[in-house]
């Protein structure tokens, strides 16, 4: 069994940065990637960032190149999101996940583990 925690959320304006925390405890061994989603009211919960324990490997949607950096601190079981230049789109609750997929892990399906949410809320 996996636990994860979100931190880090909050009000920023535009171009603002935040950086999201997601501690990982419990049964961790099997956990391959680490990812972050968000989602907004009445939306689909979409895909922002992963990154591989065993290797580092990350990789960020489309949406948020450039100005997100996915990181890992395996040591401490911890997932950072840095999000720098934030925009009011970005506006959403966060949500780190965990799974056990040797895939691409860009998708819902691919994570078992899912935390709470951190609120980001991007505004004037």
């Amino acid at each position: 069994q996996v636990q994860l925690v979100e931190s880090g959320g909050g009000w920023v304006q535009p171009g603002g940065s935040l950086k999201l925390t997601c501690t990982i405890s419990g049964r961790t061994g099997g956990s391959r990637a680490m990812g972050w989603f968000r989602q907004t009211p009445g939306k689909e919960r979409e895909f922002v960032a992963r990154i591989r324990w065993s290797t580092g490997f990350s990789r960020v949607a489309d949406s948020v190149k450039g100005r997100f950096t996915v990181s890992a601190d395996n040591a401490k079981n911890t997932v950072y999101l840095e999000m720098n230049m934030l925009k009011p789109e970005d506006s959403a609750v966060y949500y780190c996940a965990s799974g056990t997929t040797v895939g691409p892990a860009t998708k819902i399906d691919e994570f078992d583990s899912w935390g709470q949410g951190t609120q980001v809320t991007v505004s004037s």
